[in-house]
């Protein structure tokens, strides 16, 4: 039976989760949607949405929730504005949302006070910062769950929702990385004019929690790396506040060693990141793609705190100078042991798989604490 799915997005990151699902419901006969919204509709970080537009046999509805340096309860009133009048007027069968965002938790808002059926996406989690508390409120409004392992499941079960609400299928974006790109070294050194032939990843994001001190983290974070002589692709921080301060420290970087990208096409950045010497920051491809890649990894400060344990992810602080650099002199251009622990590279299959149960159809809206 074809059904109605309605992906959110907020962010070039959320969506490189939700497009291979996306992509496998509409292979499987469904109608997909997607409501875009957050940083990619800002110039300032790519304008990402031209990324969901080119994705063929889709539906996209744009919507601006933010202005630069706005605060997260303003976007997230705005979002659960503009997406409930969207979802009053395509009225889908299903909501699919991702993680912890604050686009995310408007759009459960919306599907659970409209008892419209939901999907959480990596949901059961633990991170660092305020991230955390969202994600588990997500869980909480919504009425399905697919997570990136059992120990995720574990979680979600912890907090009440019933175990055939659940589906361990492994980290989507997972599914890009397990085969080809489709594009080589050379095409995306080409588009991004990278000049280097060997080159570290390097991603910096704000931690809401944190935003008196990021700045300084970022200061000591990449004064090691300029100091360390190694050459670094690096990828805009997101959104989020605090990010004002960590640009300015990336734009005094010495640009014959840092080539700044404001974000990547997905291919593009799973190409580049199969052939990087090591990736270094606090983004969740540190801690997920880069050990199932084999891509050694230094994780900095909270953010991803307790999110893998992955042996190919070291962590420190930003000001543990001699700790980065010393990963970087041991670590550099080294191969680790890829590590499954957030799936195989087959979530969009078990996705499918679980759309054409009838028994995912039949569950109540109605939820009630699974003890």
């Amino acid at each position: 039976m074809t059904r109605h799915l309605l992906f959110l997005t907020g962010t070039r990151a959320d969506f490189g989760k939700l497009e291979p699902l996306a992509a496998a419901a509409r292979d499987a006969g469904h109608l997909v949607t997607f409501f875009v919204t957050g940083m990619h509709m800002m110039d300032r970080y790519g304008l990402t949405r031209n990324e969901v537009r080119r994705m063929p046999g889709i539906a996209v509805e744009e919507f601006v929730n933010q202005q630069e340096g706005d605060p997260q309860d303003l976007i997230l009133a705005r979002t659960v504005t503009g997406f409930s009048a969207f979802v009053h007027r395509a009225r889908p069968d299903l909501i699919v949302l991702h993680g912890d965002r604050i686009e995310a938790m408007a759009g459960a808002l919306v599907a659970a006070t409209n008892y419209i059926r939901s999907a959480h996406v990596e949901g059961g989690e633990v991170s660092g910062t305020i991230d955390e508390v969202f994600r588990h409120c997500n869980t909480k409004l919504c009425t399905h769950h697919f997570v990136s392992s059992e120990a995720a499941a574990r979680r979600v079960r912890a907090l009440g929702e019933p175990e055939e609400t659940i589906h361990a299928i492994g980290s989507p974006e997972l599914d890009f990385h397990a085969r080809p790109s489709g594009v080589t070294l050379d095409e995306v050194r080409a588009h991004y004019a990278i000049p280097f032939a060997e080159f570290g990843i390097a991603t910096f994001h704000p931690v809401t929690s944190e935003q008196d001190t990021i700045g300084r983290q970022a200061a000591d974070l990449f004064g090691a790396l300029a100091d360390s002589g190694r050459s670094f692709v690096t990828i805009a921080p997101n959104n989020d506040p605090g990010s004002q301060a960590i640009f300015e420290v990336l734009e005094k970087l010495p640009r014959d060693r840092f080539r700044l990208l404001p974000s990547m096409r997905f291919a593009h950045f799973s190409e580049l990141m199969k052939n990087a010497a090591c990736m270094v920051g606090n983004s969740s491809a540190g801690v997920r793609e880069a050990p199932f890649l084999g891509l050694p990894s230094l994780d900095i400060g909270t953010r991803q705190s307790n999110r893998s344990d992955a042996p190919s992810v070291t962590a420190c602080e930003a000001e543990d100078r001699a700790v980065i650099l010393d990963f970087l002199r041991t670590h550099w251009g080294r191969q680790a042991v890829p590590h499954a622990g957030f799936g195989q590279g087959t979530a969009a299959q078990h996705f499918v798989e679980t759309l054409a149960r009838p028994e995912f159809w039949s569950i109540s809206l109605q939820k009630a604490f699974r003890d």
